[in-house]
């Protein structure tokens, strides 16, 4: 786990690579304490920051040159079968990392290689030989690569401020991006907030020659050959050994390791898993002195059962407070959410632990979001659109002034579309402000088009998608949008501040092909991850598969009216004075949340702060 730069002259004025690429790598140096390396000729750069993970000794190094000396490699990630792939390449290897064997791969293979890979990256590869720059992101998005395209030179980076940090590029707010932000509380892929500032899709691997990039998916997460349907047990089974073995290649490091623990379904069943392949297991999780939001008492039931080494982070207002400007600096890119993981990851890595297991990606492979259940109401509502549009319309507003909040203002929203569907009613369940709050809050009232919708019509047009089973479509969007966009993004950031390597059995692309195959009725997402409960047998227990979802979130709108006050004041009167908002809308918004109105919640407002630290921070206009 690591960080990488790169410069590559497009040909134009000429610019001093080493002093860029050192720039960009200096930005990098939390994520890779251990080593550095650089490799510069004529027209490229290529600069790594290593975390050591596997093979600690000095040859594991970066840049690798391959033995030809055809192809430089800077890799960020972790392959999870390259011992298997190793065995079957015939190669000098001079380390045991699985850095090497990706080399190898890569001078053996070529780009074919990709469909080999088991595991979580992002990697440039320069073909000395051809004069072309590979750009590779492994198949869920796990690992981050961002790019830059100027008219005479291209750079690439794990974050965003390394980018920044170059000097090269003007650091610009993107209004497109902004509008996304406030839809989504992230901007999609591949566009960024930063204009200009790109980021590779997963499962894509980029090429530039010549001034030209071109661009293709290796990897979809639609099936290309559906199974046959499986027998319900049968499923259970096949779910249950996919699951046992995604964590026990994610288990394979030279460090120390442990887990996150929640006390919900997702990191139970990692810990449970963990303990049938290894004696001892480190656990953490997060408390806090309001009980409705803390899980603490069931990570406490599932670290006793599996007798694990378990870490309580008790967390009061002010040791958040404390740690707040901290977490919010570290955010590579602005989000809504990320604060959470930092403290965790802090706590784990200052137990001395390098790697750690967590549940993220539970809920969207197996329906655990309260949006599945909702699409799957929708689509039982039969002749819903041979309803005039008008009469739908009018019902919806009525609702709003009767029962206003924003649940029924999504739902007033998904009633006036022309033609109701899954592509027209998922992007209003995962929106956070609305359209039209946000021709309220900004002065510019022309609004692009909405990035999720945009997805989701995407993927209805793609052969296969309309012939997966419902759940499984909300699985892909899921995955494709809230996941890849927010959870993934504030993970890696997070958790890599602290040099902390975090990995994802559930993200596993094998079981993610097998679980998208599976029948709505052998998911039963009435009740949430049935599925993945019954295919584990008794090893989580009744008390927490049965126990209501809460999600790791903090105390935030209890401690934004109280300790948080001051702290979020500030931010939302400096980010009312920019230019782009309506100052008066921005500070009503705040003067009803602190009024307790339902039609504003904590999540809007903090989205806001975490913005404008983040541009003050960035110095980004």
């Amino acid at each position: 786990m690591c960080g990488i730069v790169g410069f590559l002259s497009l040909g134009g004025r000429a610019v001093d690579g080493k002093s860029v690429i050192q720039r960009m790598s200096a930005k990098l140096s939390h994520r890779g304490p251990d080593d550095s390396g650089v490799f510069i000729e004529q027209a490229v750069a290529l600069g790594h920051r290593r975390l050591s993970v596997l093979d600690l000794s000095p040859s594991g190094r970066q840049p690798m040159v391959s033995p030809d000396g055809r192809f430089v490699l800077v890799y960020n990630g972790e392959i999870y079968n390259y011992r298997e792939i190793r065995r079957r390449l015939d190669y000098p290897f001079r380390s045991h990392t699985d850095s090497e064997v990706l080399l190898a791969a890569w001078q053996r293979w070529g780009p074919k290689c990709l469909a080999e890979l088991v595991g979580m990256y992002a990697f440039a590869v320069w073909d000395r030989r051809e004069s072309c720059l590979h750009l590779v992101r492994d198949r869920l998005g796990i690992k981050p690569l961002y790019y830059y395209k100027g008219g005479d030179f291209l750079l690439l980076a794990s974050e965003i401020r390394s980018i920044l940090a170059s000097g090269l590029v003007p650091p610009r707010l993107d209004h497109d991006g902004l509008v996304d932000y406030l839809r989504y509380q992230c901007v999609h892929q591949p566009e960024t907030i930063v204009d200009g500032v790109r980021m590779l899709e997963p499962a894509t691997h980029a090429v530039i020659c010549g001034r030209d990039l071109t661009a293709e998916r290796y990897w979809s997460p639609i099936p290309t050959i559906r199974q046959q349907p499986l027998p319900a047990a049968t499923a259970r089974e096949r779910i249950r050994a996919a699951l046992l073995g995604a964590v026990e290649r994610r288990l394979v490091s030279d460090v120390p390791f442990g887990a996150f623990l929640s006390g919900g379904i997702d990191s139970s069943a990692i810990v449970a898993l963990m303990k049938q392949l290894r004696d001892q297991v480190s656990t953490f999780s997060v408390s806090f002195s309001e009980d409705e939001y803390s899980e603490a008492r069931y990570a406490r039931i599932i670290a006793k059962k599996f007798g694990t080494d378990h870490h309580e982070i008790r967390l009061t207002p002010e040791d958040f407070l404390t740690l707040l400007p901290e977490a919010l600096d570290k955010m590579d890119h602005p989000s809504g959410d990320g604060p959470n993981t930092y403290v965790v990851s802090r706590a784990t890595k200052h137990a001395g632990i390098t790697m750690a297991l967590s549940g993220l990606g539970g809920d969207e492979v197996f329906a655990g979001y309260p949006v599945f259940r909702q699409c799957h109401r929708l689509s039982r509502i039969k002749g819903l659109n041979a309803v005039p549009r008008w009469m739908r319309s009018a019902a919806g507003r009525a609702a709003e002034v009767f029962r206003p909040g924003i649940a029924t203002a999504k739902v007033s929203g998904i009633l006036a579309e022309e033609r109701i569907s899954l592509a027209t009613a998922y992007p209003f369940y995962r929106q956070v402000f609305l359209d039209r709050q946000i021709r309220g809050v900004l002065r510019d009232n022309d609004l692009p088009t909405n990035r999720v919708a945009a997805l989701a019509r995407a993927y209805l047009d793609q052969p296969g998608f309309g012939a997966l089973p419902l759940l499984s479509q909300v699985s892909i969007l899921e995955m494709s949008s809230y996941m890849q966009n927010v959870l993934l993004r504030d993970t890696d950031q997070m958790s890599m501040a602290h040099a902390l390597e975090v990995r994802v059995p559930f993200l596993d692309h094998e079981l993610v092909e097998l679980v998208l195959a599976i029948p709505d009725d052998v998911k039963n997402c009435a009740t949430p991850k049935r599925l993945l409960v019954e295919s584990l047998g008794r090893l989580i227990p009744d008390e927490i598969a049965n126990r209501p979802k809460m999600g790791f979130t903090l105390p935030y709108e209890r401690w934004m009216r109280c300790e948080l006050r001051e702290f979020c004041e500030s931010r939302l009167h400096r980010i009312a004075e920019r230019p782009v908002f309506r100052r008066e809308v921005v500070l009503q918004y705040w003067a009803d949340f602190m009024a307790g109105r339902p039609t504003i919640s904590w999540s809007r407002l903090w989205m806001l702060v975490a913005l404008e630290h983040w541009l003050q921070r960035n110095q980004v206009d």
